[in-house]
């Protein structure tokens, strides 16, 4: 057993001390974009400032003979790309590695951490099974660190596409200082689960609770007649459990991808369950879904007008107000801080949400 100070002790000789706590960094959409294409790649500079999160992709969507490509595509826009990555950067740089049992993630790693580990924010971990995957990537990472003699430890995404992945959640959120948060991986975890279902993400027609029949006259309940159906979420239990686990050990959770690209009203629809749950952002697989996440996963300005009334009204946060007829109490007084911290952080960022959350008139006004 290893005692507990030894959990933020550094993995290796001459590596980062780990952080105690995970910096609460905007990260709305993380746009992720194949660094080995030419195309997407000159593209990355005019993204810096407008995006939370850019991500450079090495696994799924990378061909094979692509891998290397990907891999130092990745290394010189890291290198070349002002205001991309790094503590203090309006844009922050992640990279989803290839998987554990590939044979290029070991290339990916010795060639990343020496080269960019000082621009690289994150490293996301695909098809993570268990909290002895997390553990190895923790003990890779630091004698690399280490090595190249960097002065932060870059922290650790986990993806949820294995049933055995959502069955470990919590050990696999408290497997090291370095987690970050976790995102849902919907298409590999359907295929692993035997669901069936072919879209990556989103809801499905036959998935469906159904109006009960109406009854006749003598009572008898007409299983015939037509009743209102209501399309259901394949993924609410999933993405709650995710959410629950990293609020327990203080990391963040995401949606993952949405497949269908010109499906911009479900996909805001399921960017926004997600953010309702408890996500604080989500994958963008095209420049039309960042604006999408940005918009749904920043708090609206009712919201906020609404969160800082009740924050002045409460006070010293005990007891109880009217606003609106509506009891507000200390639970309530949660809720909104939650908001309001969130809004801060993006007006930090974003300088017309700053503009509008700025514009918010607050009164203090509260009924007896």
């Amino acid at each position: 057993m290893r005692s507990a100070k030894d959990f933020f002790a550094p993995l290796a000789v001459g590596a980062p001390a780990p952080v105690r706590e995970i910096p609460a960094r905007p990260s709305r959409a993380i746009h992720f974009f194949d660094p080995g294409n030419p195309k997407m790649a000159a593209k990355v500079p005019d993204m810096v400032g407008k995006v939370d999160v850019l991500l450079g992709n090495l696994e799924d969507a990378i061909k094979a003979d692509s891998k290397v490509a990907a891999r130092e595509g990745l290394v010189r826009i890291g290198q070349e790309t002002e205001g991309l990555g790094g503590p203090g950067a309006s844009t922050q740089l992640w990279t989803r590695i290839n998987a554990l049992d590939s044979p290029w993630v070991l290339d990916d790693l010795l060639t990343l951490v020496p080269a960019i580990g000082h621009k690289l924010d994150v490293i996301m971990v695909p098809k993570v099974q268990g909290a002895e995957d997390i553990q190895y990537v923790d003990r890779l990472l630091a004698q690399l660190e280490a090595k190249a003699g960097l002065e932060r430890p870059i922290l650790v995404h986990a993806i949820l596409e294995t049933a055995r992945g959502v069955a470990n959640v919590e050990e696999i959120c408290g497997a090291s200082p370095r987690m970050q948060g976790l995102s849902l991986g919907p298409a590999d975890l359907a295929a692993d689960r035997r669901m069936k279902t072919t879209r990556v993400g989103g809801g499905h027609p036959g998935y469906l609770v159904r109006q009960d029949p109406p009854r006749g006259e003598d009572g008898a309940a007409q299983v015939d007649a037509q009743r209102t159906t209501y399309q259901q979420d394949l993924w609410h239990y999933t993405i709650a459990r995710m959410v629950d686990a990293c609020a327990m050990h203080g990391i963040y959770p995401y949606y993952g991808p949405f497949g269908d690209i010109a499906d911009v009203v479900a996909c805001e629809d399921q960017f926004r369950n997600a953010f309702l749950l408890g996500c604080v952002g989500t994958w963008s697989l095209h420049p039309k879904q960042i604006a999408i996440a940005n918009r749904v996963f920043s708090p609206s300005v009712e919201d906020i007008a609404h969160a800082r009334r009740v924050v002045a009204a409460m006070g010293d946060g005990t007891g109880a107000v009217m606003l609106d007829g509506k009891m507000e109490d200390d639970a309530s007084l949660k809720q909104c801080l939650v908001l309001v911290e969130l809004a801060e952080q993006l007006a930090a960022i974003d300088p017309e949400l700053k503009q509008q959350y700025d514009a918010i008139d607050a009164p203090t006004g509260q009924e007896a």
